[in-house]
């Protein structure tokens, strides 16, 4: 449980010669997400955080708002037909009251923009389904482009194990006066973002009002979903963002950063916030 990395034989060229050594991988296993003990999504992620991540998950989905609403959070003993616990099921428990969700047709609405829906479908569906409608409009963050300049340096200082690996994917969260309040790692980008979500929850601090959202690659619609659906009012990426991304990030009224390499950034939309 909790295995990040995993050792590997390795044969290594460098300058024509050849030898053979041991590195070290990022571990990749599937994660089944149950809700109320049934099966719900499966992911491929790195083990850790897995409870973070499976409300995380369920939070950018519209079930869970606060942490008030999960009951328990717990590893399914037995996964296996021999009876054994794999720590690769998790099953959330909602709290009494709670709705459930027709995870048979409703999840499939919203959960990313490839579903085969159109973009108009998608971003009803997002505005429908959050708990925490308005959240990024309304949040009067403002945020000097100096300061974000920094931030992807220190998200890359606090990859301890991309340094290890060169494998991961990573997601931050800062307050607006540069306070870096939580970092993951994973080898799926939605992950990482999910795990930091769900850690917020836990913790009681949904929605991330005044929040800057920062992540390694690009900015997928699903990444502004999952910042949207959580109420960051700021999401920032090193690299290119999606059409999509761009018209879910307006229409939200979040602010939405790409290309953030040293001083030079892109604003794709909110660009009010963006002090110089």
């Amino acid at each position: 449980m909790g295995r990040v990395t995993e050792r590997r034989r390795v044969v290594r060229i460098r300058n024509g010669i050849t030898g053979v050594r041991p590195d070290t991988l990022v571990a990749e296993e599937p994660l089944e997400i149950r809700l109320n003990g049934k099966p719900l999504a499966i992911t491929m992620r790195t083990p850790g955080d897995d409870f973070a991540l499976a409300v995380g998950f369920l939070v950018s989905e519209g079930v869970l708002g606060a942490a008030q609403d999960v009951r328990a959070v717990t590893y399914c003993e037995g996964a296996t037909e021999d009876g054994s616990n794999t720590y690769n099921v998790v099953n959330v428990q909602l709290a009494p009251g709670v709705p459930v969700p027709d995870i048979t047709l409703e999840r499939n609405v919203y959960t990313t923009s490839s579903c085969g829906l159109c973009g108009k479908a998608s971003l009803d569906a997002v505005r429908t389904a959050s708990r925490f409608p308005g959240a990024a409009a309304g949040d009067p963050v403002r945020l000097p482009a100096e300061l974000l300049a920094r931030f992807p340096d220190r998200l890359r200082e606090a990859q301890k194990v991309f340094d290890r690996t060169g494998g991961l994917h990573a997601a931050g969260l800062f307050t607006a006066e540069g306070e870096l309040l939580d970092v993951r790692e994973d080898v799926g980008r939605h992950n990482a973002v999910d795990k930091i979500v769900g850690r917020a929850l836990q913790a009681g601090r949904l929605p991330l009002t005044g929040a800057v959202l920062l992540v390694s690659g690009r900015a997928s619609f699903e990444l502004v979903q999952k910042a949207v659906m959580a109420g960051v009012p700021v999401l920032a990426a090193v690299s290119a963002p999606s059409s999509l991304a761009v018209d879910l990030a307006l229409e939200s009224g979040m602010t939405l950063v790409g290309f953030l390499r040293g001083p030079d950034m892109n604003v794709y939309a909110g660009e009010e916030r963006i002090t110089t």
